[in-house]
């Protein structure tokens, strides 16, 4: 099981924003192998950690720490795919958000979650997963989810205060004073979650770019493109995808995997057994090839990536990890970015 992906429309945009800060991003890009082709391309996809590295890339190249705020202002509504569309012609505000995170897996998927839209209290809730714990390479992605969602509803709205506060898990950075360049509401910091909490009034308010017939259409063909999605999964990498959220600091069981999913526990056995593997073999693999990526792939410490995936110890994770691959963590990673 992979990290995530997402597609290089994202890629896109971070270029767009650099750009606006003033910043030829090319050469960089052309680093990366992104050339004009691959960015035009539908289905293209870069991988999350691939994704995380050329955004911190370019905050260190061009000394533009605040470069996630600049893509969220930069967003508009076809960065999100069809989701962003969907959005677009939705009727009113409540309907929109809920097409962005509904539809959020046809243009990325992260091991790590889902965003989720609720509504708390009569406030509408656009929540977007825990990507902790947080470096330099992934406060930025933080900034351009929110700050895109944000950019979303002055396009669908004309206005500026639909928004009641922003959340963000980490502290505040060190380009805290940027913040009220984007952005003109309270802003939570050290919260318990990434999310846009919005006005109770601001739910019903009207889209300026509704469309009934083109809504109904595009959402029709979002959930036909999501069911091709969800059914070329085998019930395996369902399992797996539901085993990657629930891992932070715990060992899922099969009883809450079931629960997820909305299944009785012996369904989602018998289902796996009829795929010849058993719950806790997928629950091994799918922690060890999750492993091998954050060792391989990110810059989290072991004792971080122990907790990701549910170890009780930085100890048993590493004695886990040279089992599954015969060498220690540390040694994994330093051989993995030896030049080939």
């Amino acid at each position: 099981m992979k990290l995530g992906d997402i597609s290089v429309g994202m890629v896109e945009l971070m270029g767009r924003a650099v750009s606006a800060l003033g910043h030829d991003p090319q050469p960089l890009f052309g680093q990366y192998q992104l050339d004009d082709l691959k960015l035009r391309s539908p289905d293209a996809r870069i991988s999350i950690p691939r994704f995380m590295r050329l955004g911190h890339a370019c905050i260190e190249r061009f000394a533009i720490p605040w470069l996630g705020l600049e893509m969220g202002r930069q967003s508009s509504p076809g960065i999100h795919g069809l989701a962003g569309l969907v959005a677009q012609t939705a009727p009113d505000i409540r309907s929109a958000c809920k097409a962005v995170t509904e539809f959020e897996l046809l243009s990325s998927f992260n091991a790590r979650g889902q965003s989720q839209f609720a509504i708390e209290q009569g406030e509408g809730v656009a929540h977007f997963y825990s990507i902790s714990p947080y470096n330099a390479y992934n406060l930025f992605v933080v900034d351009s989810v929110l700050g895109g969602w944000v950019q979303m509803l002055r396009w669908l709205s004309g206005r500026d205060d639909l928004v009641k506060r922003l959340e963000f898990e980490f502290k505040a950075p060190h380009y805290l004073e940027h913040y009220d360049h984007y952005f003109s509401c309270e802003l939570r910091f050290a919260a318990e979650r990434n999310a846009v909490v919005l006005h109770d009034w601001a739910l019903d308010l009207p889209s300026r770019h509704r469309c009934a017939s083109t809504h109904q259409g595009l959402k029709q063909l979002a959930e036909r493109e999501l069911e091709r999605v969800r059914l070329g999964l085998s019930f395996r990498e369902v399992i797996e995808r539901a085993i990657g959220p629930l891992l932070k600091g715990q060992t899922p069981t099969l009883d809450m995997i079931a629960h997820r999913l909305n299944m009785a526990p012996w369904t989602v056995r018998r289902r796996l057994n009829a795929e010849g593997i058993s719950f806790q073999q997928v629950m091994n693999d799918t922690r060890r090839d999750l492993a091998v990526s954050y060792v391989r792939d990110t810059t989290l410490t072991l004792g971080e990536i122990a907790y990701l995936l549910g170890f009780g110890s930085t100890a048993a994770f590493q004695r886990a990890f040279k089992r599954w691959t015969g060498q220690a963590p540390g040694r994994f990673r330093e051989e993995a970015r030896l030049p080939k």
